[in-house]
């Protein structure tokens, strides 16, 4: 298997296994799919962290030799189920979390621009769309996401030139969330992701679901998503307990359900 799934409490851990330098092919993007839909079927799986298992890599993005030696009904395929995968990612109501630790190029940064929150770790490696560089653009959501996440002038900067950033500048640009030292990196993603995994996971994804949709739809239409989705949530177990605790003063306890 190229991408492995374990479960750490209520966290899956999703890791990277291509060496040497976890380029992704169809077969690839198919196993990550399949622990997608894995994932999203699991209740007792309330976040996930994606990360990998080779030291240098977080994920090179797509394996240019394969693509060299497909045709361009095959590259269509490719690059359609690439971008299904990404937006699979989105899709899922659970908060999912990129854990980066080595360079991230092309689809690779692409693949961490579809996940919600990203740590990176404080180290000597690069990111970067650098499609440019074949003769491409991004094709598997970067021209898309990079520019919502960071602004246009950045994104048209990274992506014409095909430059490669630091950790550090990613961190100030606001690709990364945190910047850690790679003493703590490993603890304080799953401390992270652990805290999470304790809260209201189901208002989670609901509120990741209202944030992302709503960013393609007017205010008022994303306003009345967001009071739709407090109505669902209101007939749950977890807001019975929240709002119990709240008025008992205690800590709740959450099940996402």
């Amino acid at each position: 298997m190229s991408v492995d799934l374990e479960r750490v409490g209520g966290v899956g851990v999703i890791s990277l296994n291509a060496p040497p330098a976890n380029a992704y092919n169809l077969e690839m993007l198919q196993e990550f799919q399949s622990i997608i839909q894995n994932i999203r079927q699991d209740s007792d799986i309330r976040v996930v962290v994606i990360q990998s298992s080779i030291e240098k890599f977080f994920c090179a993005g797509a394996d240019i030799s394969m693509i060299k030696d497909t045709d361009s009904t095959g590259f269509r395929n490719f690059i359609t189920v690439a971008g299904e995968t990404m937006a699979m990612l989105e899709e899922t109501p659970k908060v999912i979390i990129a854990a980066i630790a080595g360079h991230a190029m092309g689809g690779g940064l692409e693949l961490a621009l579809a996940c919600d929150l990203r740590f990176g770790m404080d180290s000597d490696y690069k990111l970067g769309l650098v499609e440019i560089n074949l003769g491409l653009n991004p094709a598997m959501g970067g021209t898309q996401r990079l520019p919502r996440l960071i602004g246009r002038s950045k994104s048209i900067r990274m992506i014409t030139t095909g430059e490669t950033i630091s950790p550090e500048l990613a961190f100030t640009w606001g690709i990364f969330d945190w910047l850690e030292d790679k003493k703590d990196f490993d603890s304080k993603v799953m401390q992270y992701a652990e805290k999470l995994a304790e809260g209201p996971t189901l208002a989670q994804g609901f509120a990741k679901q209202s944030i992302i949709k709503g960013l393609e739809m007017s205010l008022a239409e994303g306003t009345a998503l967001e009071r739709s989705n407090q109505q669902i949530l209101m007939a749950t177990d977890d807001a019975g307990e929240g709002l119990d605790a709240f008025l008992s003063k205690r800590q709740p306890k959450f099940k996402g359900s």
